[in-house]
């Protein structure tokens, strides 16, 4: 049976996982979670009650959370680019930098775009000062560590690279990458020019009117 995937094509998370699937060339069904697709939101909400995104579904088995739909196509659904290393050392390296650009990239970025779309009495002005310090921490981290290979642990694309992705594209755009970290933005530049995240970021672009901040007028 045919994958079935749950989620938005402007969802970070979702598009860290379409890259996994177009990196293979994975076949899936969209289903649609959006106000004109209601009925695929009440689907989702039967399976997941939390409601997040993306989910698959695979025959009678459902995955959630983007980092474990990617482990989960790498045992199920191998392809000729091995997301996930067989050498478990440097598997132990991809999955710490996986979770370092969900947890310390995208989850700060984040922080500031909700808290801008709440209600000015409830914003957060310290949370989101922290969150800024936090990307600038990172950014200088990563400017360091991405030093000398082209991708995020070594010299192939991996899980670690569909995390990168979609965080460094959404981070830059709330709290620019500062011109100085030079390793890290052609790092950027590499990961837009990937086809298989240059082709979720084309099928997002239609969205580009729903972020909060405003989306700048690149990328």
């Amino acid at each position: 049976m045919t994958l079935e995937f749950y989620g938005h094509p402007f969802s970070s998370y979702c598009m860290k996982a379409l890259i996994a699937l177009y990196e293979n060339d994975i076949a899936f069904e969209w289903r649609m979670l959006s106000p004109d697709h209601p009925e695929n939101g009440a689907k989702m909400a039967a399976m997941w009650p939390i409601q997040r995104f993306p989910l698959i579904i695979d025959g009678g088995r459902q995955v959630m959370e983007a980092t474990s739909i990617i482990e989960y196509l790498a045992a199920y659904h191998p392809g000729p680019v091995k997301l996930i290393p067989a050498d478990p050392k440097a598997a132990v390296e991809v999955r710490m930098m996986d979770r370092i650009f969900d947890n310390y990239v995208m989850t700060p970025q984040g922080k500031c775009v909700f808290d801008f779309i709440r209600k000015p009495e409830n914003r957060d002005a310290q949370g989101v000062a922290d969150a800024k310090a936090m990307l600038e921490t990172i950014y200088a981290w990563l400017d360091t560590k991405m030093a000398g290979h082209d991708w995020a642990v070594g010299d192939d694309f991996t899980l670690a690279d569909c995390a990168a992705g979609p965080s460094l594209f959404y981070a830059d755009w709330t709290h620019a990458i500062p011109e100085k970290f030079t390793t890290l933005i052609a790092y950027r530049k590499r990961l837009l020019a990937r086809p298989s995240f240059a082709r979720a970021i084309d099928e997002a672009r239609p969205y580009r009117p729903f972020f909060p901040l405003g989306a700048p007028d690149r990328d």
